[in-house]
């Protein structure tokens, strides 16, 4: 390497690694099937999403995911965790928890309220759901969606996918 180049490269600043000094983020997002071919969505003034919620402390997953949508007494009926995603952020680790509830019904759907009272849960049908998503979520549906119908557990780590889940992000 020509001296020049090295001297170049040299006095290009280091970044620093990103550090985790904060404590991470953990959210759940719920795949609710409606029959063979839709979904429940969230429809927040126009943004359609999956129905999400944050885990707080002392907090599981799957009992934040009952926090999410209300509605009448063994309605959301969870079946599994399908996937596990999580990006490493500027100073903190995202990580967002995938869970499938049991195929509903559209009158089971209607007697369903969102945590976020401007939004209403709508039912769509998965591929136009799919087509009008960001392309980061709409990775984490698909993939979900799949792990669903294989009965495994995916993990995504930054928008790609894992052959296993890492033990710091299974809490």
């Amino acid at each position: 390497m020509p001296a020049a180049a090295a001297a170049a490269l040299q006095a290009q600043p280091r970044r620093a690694a990103y550090e985790n000094w904060r404590p991470p983020v953990i959210g759940v997002s719920l795949l609710l099937p409606v029959g063979a071919d839709c979904l429940a969505v969230a429809d927040l003034r126009g943004a359609l999403m999956l129905p999400v919620g944050g885990v707080f402390d002392e907090q599981t997953p799957e009992e934040a995911a009952h926090h999410v949508l209300a509605g009448p007494p063994g309605e959301l009926r969870l079946l599994r965790r399908v996937a596990v995603d999580w990006v490493q952020a500027r100073r903190r680790k995202v990580i967002t928890h995938v869970l499938a509830a049991a195929p509903m019904t559209h009158s089971a759907v209607e007697a369903l309220a969102y945590r976020d009272p401007r939004a209403t849960v709508r039912v769509m049908p998965t591929l136009q759901f799919v087509d009008q998503m960001w392309p980061p979520a709409r990775t984490r549906v698909l993939v979900g969606l799949q792990a669903l119908a294989t009965g495994e557990t995916t993990c995504l780590e930054g928008g790609v996918v894992r052959p296993s889940l890492p033990p710091e992000v299974i809490t």
